[in-house]
């Protein structure tokens, strides 16, 4: 799962998207390449992957100098740089905390964004450098993007029903994008399908099992996050089959606009308390 990796329309190999041809049978442009780079800026000429980072690290940064914990001006390195309750609550965590106590629906979408710790925030952004590459190939940025918000809406969705009180993360979206591989490996079967089956079974499990050893952790999130992820690959569709629609592009600046409208209203929300609440 190399970063840039496409499958042939054609012969359905594995190759680099950065190929003029496919040297397996010889499809040229814009048939191999186009798939990928024609789908990989939505806005502003940007990098998804890096927007993504981008984003999350800002809004971290930004919850730190609301308040950060007591707690997270320690050598701990699970508790090191963490923010306050108080500053989840303005940057829109979720949970039954917000949405049951003031209606706060929107933190389904802006939770996703907000991390509560260094070592929290480095883990999920590595995991998504490492992911998202590969979704992005077999999916096309559109469907990529709807994959990833919806997994995390619907992992704190689920973990909201479960009653969990205060939750942020990535977890959820990426967990998403598990799923959705998941299923490509599933559906596209063959030595190369079972390959990729296989490794995001590994880390299903790896999920699983860090879930059990560590408190804090909201398997629920995760659950809900990999079954949307599932869920949304098989209604989607994979690029080598079918290419993207005008559903998708539809779907995909639905969500885009919406999670910007969201996050706009968390920074101003943030620079109020910053410079206005003493």
């Amino acid at each position: 799962m190399g970063r840039g990796g496409i499958l042939c329309p054609r012969c359905r190999k594995f190759i680099s998207a950065d190929e003029p041809e496919c040297p397996y049978c010889g499809l040229r442009k814009p048939g191999v390449g186009k798939i990928l780079r024609s789908n990989l800026y939505l806005f502003f000429g940007a990098d998804p992957i890096k927007v993504l980072i981008s984003v999350n690290v800002v809004l971290y940064v930004l919850s730190l100098l609301i308040n950060p914990s007591s707690q997270g001006v320690n050598f701990n390195p699970f508790t090191m740089l963490s923010p306050s309750t108080r500053s989840f609550l303005v940057m829109g965590a979720t949970g039954t905390w917000p949405i049951d106590g003031y209606g706060s629906w929107w933190t389904l979408v802006s939770a996703s964004y907000l991390h509560g710790g260094l070592l929290h925030i480095f883990f999920n952004m590595f995991a998504l450098m490492q992911l998202a590459p590969f979704v992005l190939s077999i999916y096309g940025l559109y469907r990529f993007v709807i994959i990833y918000v919806f997994s995390g809406v619907a992992g704190f969705l689920l973990s909201y029903f479960a009653h969990i009180n205060l939750t942020i993360g990535a977890s959820a979206n990426i967990c998403g994008l598990i799923g959705a591989i998941l299923y490509y490996g599933k559906s596209r079967g063959g030595f190369f399908g079972d390959m990729i089956y296989r490794q995001a079974m590994a880390w299903t499990m790896g999920l699983v099992l860090f879930g059990l050893l560590f408190p804090g952790i909201n398997n629920w999130a995760h659950g809900g996050g990999l079954l949307a992820g599932v869920l949304a690959g098989y209604l989607v569709g994979i690029e080598e089959r079918r290419m993207e629609r005008s559903v998708h592009r539809f779907l995909a600046f639905f969500m885009v606009i919406m999670t910007i409208l969201i996050l706009t209203w968390v920074v101003v929300r943030a620079c109020h308390v910053l410079f206005f609440v003493p």
